[in-house]
């Protein structure tokens, strides 16, 4: 038998599905990959909506005023450093998502779905949330 007729690891017909399995295979790390990005930004909207909901309580029940929210800032900041998302100014529109959305059930499980920033944007936008 001649060399060049034994099939090895670069003979095109021993992976002859190979191209289906790859693309198989991206597809499945694609697909997963965005369920992650999904559940993550789920789970963050939850915590700066959580967030939002304590400063609101605490400023409600304890008469705290502003400086609060920067205090929790500085604090936040440097527990967590090199985590972006506790800027005074972050700080605030957590707060203001819980006020906007506290009482709206029906917005409630929508707002988790899509990116803060497109919360923010809409939340801005809008006079009136329905």
């Amino acid at each position: 038998m001649n060399p060049a007729d034994t099939p090895n690891e670069n003979s095109p017909g021993k992976f002859g599905d190979y191209p289906h399995l790859l693309a198989e295979t991206k597809e499945q790390i694609r697909s997963a990959q965005y369920e992650a990005l999904k559940k993550v930004n789920k789970d963050l909207v939850g915590l700066y909506w959580d967030i939002g909901r304590m400063i609101v309580e605490r400023q409600e029940i304890e008469g705290w005023g502003k400086s609060v929210v920067k205090q929790l800032s500085e604090d936040l900041r440097q527990e967590f450093p090199g985590v972006r998302g506790f800027s005074i100014q972050n700080l605030w529109y957590m707060r203001q998502f819980d006020s906007e959305f506290h009482d709206n059930e029906r917005l409630q499980p929508l707002v988790g779905e899509i990116a803060r920033a497109h919360n923010l944007a809409i939340m801005n936008k809008c006079k009136v949330i329905v």
